[in-house]
């Protein structure tokens, strides 16, 4: 069933072109994730879609009686009401019935509304509904009911916006970056969530484990062009890659053609004949189809950064706290060169302020921060850039320097940077008001690059940065030789480029984990099993040392030999695909693939230990 549909719509401002006559459809219970640069046009077509911007041309059909709601980067509450005002304020007939409820609770001597109350909550089914919308405001950190929207921060408004759209549960859901203000519980939560409703979603998203675990179908706007994947992320990539081999090798067969008839059109007469003057309109076609190689913008710095000595920076016995809440309790750490090390932790715990702490930005209350002569930190926060009024692009990156110093004497320039992160020529002059927000926050990356630093601290770099930015970011850290320091709630990005974590616990806790986290996650989620079966385990060792075979068959004990064999065996396999993610030998095509191996193995490991177990028993028998 069809819910919505783009039909031929396009938009330009001035000279520039967003796109035009775009089409698509969006059906029931399709999940799509929509991919493209920033500064394309997706939040435009977003806008479009929910009848905030108007098209040059063009219109947008959406089904009779369908629901739709919109979670844009910009919320629509209302300062004055409360979180739980704000949630019932939608015009939705079983929270008008848990509102009533809700009021009749407070005035308990009023039998006769409260009976009124209680009965509309069993007539209109709303006991599940209630615990269903209290469960999502748990889920989003939304605990506190009477707090007013006045006072919450701009990451609460986002989830309390994200927290009223879900609980009214309409049936279309367009979304803009719903990660964005999401901890990694929550985003993992929202997640599964998604995952398993019967949910129709279209959606903007740079967070690419989000795409591949809920999305079944990707849209992208590439060149002006729209281009349709049924699949996931993985699936996506793989099939980009194909095309765009295709069209390379398209472009360099229209490349040769053109040359002959180049020649052709120069050696021509004046006199043409009809068929020449066709053959001139096919001429101009293939011109065309000969110059429109893409430019793939790949990031190769071999930066040649200010030496670095024996001293990093060292955090001696550091700590920090706001009245009962504390941050670090005589923490303390000795970077080493090459370090890359990314801070993973739910909103609240710390995280940016550490930063702070780290770069000076913030006092101590106690312990010293050490910095080696040679270090000079470039530091990425999420204030983001605050240019002058009138100032272009390129201005804002010759304030910081003219050029990086690359080795073997080479240097790069201003704009050179500037068009390694998709900046070209026209657009580096451009005003920087007219950017978006997307392109501002790569824009104030590179005026933290230009400055040639040999320690990295990025804070979020990932939010606002569409996919594209985001493997070249990729590509430049991977090649990056200094240190690195990443706060990230991008789990993709985080697994891709840092080789060790700090997890954040709160209250001053802070475990070093090493590995990425994939591997973290493995770990954490392996926590209870290796507490429950420890128990078990250790039973079964014991026994065994007693009663090797006990009371079974001749056939039985075969077997038994047979699943010990195995498990080893399949214990060993699992191993070998753990160490390949952690190592971050897994491209990215193949990460699904791999996942699913890993799975199979893990599910084959406990059916042939439930049997071992099942023997165990009858030889202790």
């Amino acid at each position: 069933m069809n819910y919505l549909s783009v039909e031929n719509i396009s938009k330009s401002f001035g000279e520039r072109v967003l796109f035009d006559n775009i089409s698509f459809g969006i059906n029931k219970d399709q999940k799509i994730a929509f991919i493209a640069k920033n500064g394309s046009g997706k939040t435009t077509i977003m806008s479009i879609i929910n009848g905030l911007e108007e098209p040059d041309t063009g219109q947008i059909v959406l089904r009779k009686g369908i629901r739709m709601a919109f979670l844009s980067q910009d919320n629509n509450l209302q300062n004055e009401l409360t979180i739980e005002e704000s949630i019932f304020a939608s015009d939705n007939e079983t929270l008008k019935v848990i509102e009533q409820y809700e009021k009749a609770l407070e005035n308990p001597e009023d039998e006769e509304a409260y009976q009124k109350a209680f009965d509309a909550m069993d007539q209109h089914n709303a006991w599940d509904f209630e615990t269903q919308y209290k469960q999502i405001l748990f889920k989003l950190k939304l605990e506190d009911f009477k707090l007013k929207v006045k006072n919450l921060s701009g990451g609460q408004k986002k989830r309390l916006s994200l927290a009223i759209i879900l609980i009214n549960r309409p049936d279309l859901l367009i979304l803009d970056e719903p990660t964005n203000h999401l901890d990694l519980e929550m985003i993992e939560w929202l997640e599964t969530y998604f995952s398993k409703e019967n949910i129709t979603l279209f959606m903007v998203t740079h967070d690419r484990f989000f795409l591949e675990r809920v999305c079944n179908e990707i849209l992208e706007l590439d060149n002006g062009k729209l281009y349709q994947y049924k699949g996931n992320y993985s699936y996506y990539l793989a099939k980009k890659e194909e095309r765009i081999a295709s069209e390379n090798a398209s472009v360099d067969k229209a490349q040769n053609l053109f040359v002959k008839e180049l020649e052709w059109m120069r050696r021509q007469p004046k006199a043409r004949t009809t068929k020449s003057k066709s053959r001139q309109d096919d001429f101009y076609v293939i011109k065309e189809k000969a110059q429109s190689r893409r430019k793939e913008n790949k990031v190769e710095l071999e930066i040649n950064m200010e030496r670095m000595g024996s001293k990093i920076i060292e955090l001696h016995k550091i700590s920090k706290k706001f009245k009962d809440r504390v941050i670090l309790d005589n923490f303390s750490f000795d970077f080493q060169r090459g370090e890359r090390i990314g801070i993973i932790g739910k909103n609240g715990t710390g995280k940016s302020t550490f930063l702070n702490l780290l770069t000076g930005t913030l006092p101590l209350d106690s312990g010293r921060v050490v910095k080696g002569d040679t270090i000079k930190i470039g530091y990425y926060t999420q204030s983001g850039i605050n240019p002058k009024p009138g100032q272009r692009v390129i201005d804002v990156i010759k304030e910081y320097g003219e050029y990086i110093p690359l080795t073997k004497g080479k240097i790069i320039s201003a704009s050179q940077l500037l068009e390694r992160f998709l900046f070209d020529a026209k657009k580096q002059y451009d005003y920087v008001e007219k950017l978006s927000g997307g392109e501002l926050k790569r824009l104030y990356l590179c005026t933290v690059l230009i400055q040639n630093p040999n320690f990295l601290i990025l804070d979020e770099p990932t939010n606002d940065l569409d996919i594209v930015t985001l493997n070249v970011l990729e590509n430049f850290l991977l090649d990056y030789p200094g240190c690195l320091l990443v706060v990230s709630h991008d789990r993709y990005f985080m697994d891709k480029i840092v080789d060790h974590l700090f997890i954040f616990r709160g209250q001053g806790v802070i475990e070093n984990f090493p590995g990425n986290y994939s591997d973290f996650r493995a770990y954490e989620d392996s926590a209870d099993v290796r507490g429950s079966k420890e128990e078990t385990k250790t039973e079964k060792k014991d026994w065994k040392q007693k009663n090797p075979t006990g009371n079974l068959t001749f056939n039985e004990q075969k077997e038994y030999q047979k699943i010990e064999r195995e498990i080893k065996d399949l214990e060993i396999d699992k191993a070998k695909i753990e160490q390949l993610f952690s190592d971050g030998k897994v491209a990215d095509t193949d990460i699904e693939a791999k996942a699913k191996e890993l799975e199979i193995i893990i599910g084959k490991i406990e059916e042939k230990e439930e049997r071992w177990f099942e023997l165990s028993a009858k030889m202790e028998g």
